[in-house]
């Protein structure tokens, strides 16, 4: 007996060339083995990013395909446990963890606590560690079934943003006086801010950088100082500033350098999600630091190590439920499920095509 399920492939030298195709599992899983069939999924910039970033930090390989020039773009949402080899995790269980754009996982579980549990299958061991690990709904204190689709949008979009956070108040904003965010409508850049702006470091003004359609949106927030569209950087002070990327646009990128010049005191790459104009070796550049790419597990890792792993997860705990909080003032959820509503998201995120004011939870299922 076999179960039936879908993956939605990409194209890996055209991310707007898409297929689903039809994939089949058995019923029961080889020794140590369980199939997770994933019930929902958050879908956003962030996606983009894990599309275009570079081939090292090895986004591709967690979801493989048979042809090398495809993939299966990883997501976030939640999953159940519908078949089970492996005797500490029972069928039925829930888990919260990363995801390919597919109605079914197989993984390989180990270092099963009463918390979650790792994908320990070998072609993942190479990639970070953190994108490995499903945590159990049922010990998950802020869960709720009606929660799963804020949870799935903000959880790991937040985790980047309280990292940047703790990086720039780590380091005392590079000495800046002006905190430049780009692509400041998306959840990652909300995120940063909003915790920026709840403990404002003194004298420091927070300014997003947005498109001209997305300004009265941002604004309307309360979060950013002052928001300009990307045709204004030249509009700004040139005081000591520190650069965040999340847009990961070439020619924003120069314009900031070349504006500030020596004022930039740190240019720190995030996102990319102009992914049409993007290159990861931007050159033409003027003064100020060389952007460095920021790697959030590799961050998350160093503070873990810090702080301990409840520790961690008390400090990230307590800071996305006020996120989450306000975050449910502003934030629609649109649901879509089938073959055909994945697809249109898509490629509607991958043309920036979204209002970011709404979150899309999707599922392959119909």
């Amino acid at each position: 007996m076999s179960i039936a399920g879908q993956d939605l492939i990409v194209n890996r030298k055209d991310l707007s060339e898409t297929q689903v195709v039809p994939v089949t599992f058995p019923d029961t899983p080889q020794d140590g083995e369980c199939l997770l069939r994933v019930d929902c999924f958050s879908l956003t910039a962030n996606n983009i990013t894990y599309a275009v970033a570079p081939e090292s930090i090895g986004y591709w390989y967690f979801f493989p395909t048979p042809n090398a020039d495809h993939g299966r773009v990883p997501v976030w949402g939640y999953a159940e446990v519908v078949a089970s080899a492996h005797p500490q995790v029972p069928v039925g269980k829930r888990v919260y963890g990363y995801l390919p754009m597919s109605t079914h996982l197989m993984i390989r579980p180990g270092k099963v606590t009463e918390f979650g549990m790792l994908d320990t299958a070998g072609h993942r061991q190479p990639m970070a560690a953190i994108y490995n690990q499903y945590s159990f709904a049922d010990a998950d204190p802020a869960y709720a079934p009606q929660h799963e689709g804020i949870i799935s949008l903000l959880r790991p979009l937040f985790t980047t943003s309280f990292l940047l956070d703790d990086y720039h108040r780590s380091n005392d904003c590079f000495g800046a006086t002006q905190l430049v965010l780009s692509s400041a409508s998306s959840k990652t850049a909300l995120g940063m801010a909003f915790l920026m702006a709840r403990e404002k470091p003194s004298g420091l003004t927070i300014v997003g950088l947005t498109s001209p359609r997305n300004v009265a949106f941002t604004q309307n927030l309360g979060i950013y100082d002052k928001v300009v569209t990307y045709n204004d950087v030249a509009s700004l002070p040139q005081e000591k500033t520190a650069f965040v990327d999340m847009a990961g646009n070439a020619d924003t990128l120069r314009d900031v350098h070349r504006h500030f010049d020596t004022n930039l005191m740190n240019s720190c790459r995030v996102g990319l999600t102009h992914w049409q104009n993007t290159s990861n070796f931007v050159d033409g550049l003027a003064g100020g630091p060389k952007p460095a790419f920021f790697f959030a597990p590799t961050y998350a890792q160093d503070r873990i190590k810090d702080w301990t792993p409840a520790g961690f997860q008390k400090k990230v705990g307590k800071a996305s439920a006020a996120f989450f909080g306000a975050a449910a003032n502003w934030m629609q959820i649109e649901n879509g499920s089938g073959a055909q509503a994945v697809q249109n998201t898509y490629l509607q995120m991958l043309n920036g095509n979204i209002d970011p004011s709404k979150g899309h939870v999707l599922s392959l299922h119909t």
